[in-house]
């Protein structure tokens, strides 16, 4: 579990590109400083474990399904990347709940510079808009983020200046693609209505709600 608060931009070193799969070798600092065998990983909002790891590196492994339902396979040498590291239960939690799986990807429409924020508009495939709402959570490459406009196709986002600075998204531009990741609050709401769809009431109240 993670919280879309990105901890620093890592640099890859190396991949090793294998048939639909790859092996990132990846330049970091804050990440290394309690890294564990095992560990989970938030690579641009990618759930990745740690395979392997030296003073200065770490190694993930990307399997095929993640290798086709993300961005990673467009990575290369010198690339940059989010990285986070799984949230721990002693902190604050200054995002919102990230699975590291990402549902889809995303492509940069339109860039908008406003004071001192920047607004980057963001076109989705159907099948992920219908879990965008106003003023709603999303994760863009990792990063937890507000949507501030919705329409028939796409979301916007405002990106304060720290957010431009210390995570990848405020330097991304158009054309660009990303990985997206829905409120999963808005998916598990989703799943109670298909398989109770004769909900009442009374159900909800028995269900907690």
């Amino acid at each position: 579990m993670f919280t879309g608060i990105i901890e620093e931009i890592g640099t890859i070193t190396s991949i090793q590109r294998k048939p639909n799969a790859l092996e990132i070798t990846i330049r970091a600092k804050t990440i290394l400083e309690d890294v564990k065998r095992g560990d989970s990983i938030a690579v641009n909002g990618v759930c990745l474990t740690v395979s392997t790891f030296t003073k200065e590196t770490f190694v993930v492994d990307v399997i095929p399904e993640t290798f086709k339902s993300t961005t990673l396979a467009l990575l290369s040498s010198k690339s940059h990347v989010n990285l986070e590291r799984a949230m721990s239960a002693n902190g604050r939690f200054g995002g919102h709940f990230v699975n590291g799986h990402v549902d889809g990807i995303g492509i940069i429409r339109s860039i908008k510079k406003d004071s001192n924020s920047i607004t980057k508009k963001i076109e989705l495939d159907s099948s992920l808009m219908k879990y965008m709402m106003l003023k709603g959570s999303v994760a863009i490459d990792g990063t937890s983020l507000t949507i501030f406009h919705v329409d028939k196709t796409s979301i916007s986002i405002s990106l304060i200046p720290t957010t431009q600075s210390d995570s990848l998204i405020g330097h991304k531009g158009i054309g660009d693609k990303v990985n997206i990741e829905c409120d999963m609050l808005a998916k598990y709401t989703e799943r109670i209505q298909l398989s109770k769809s004769n909900m009442s009431k009374e159900w909800l109240q028995e269900h907690g709600y």
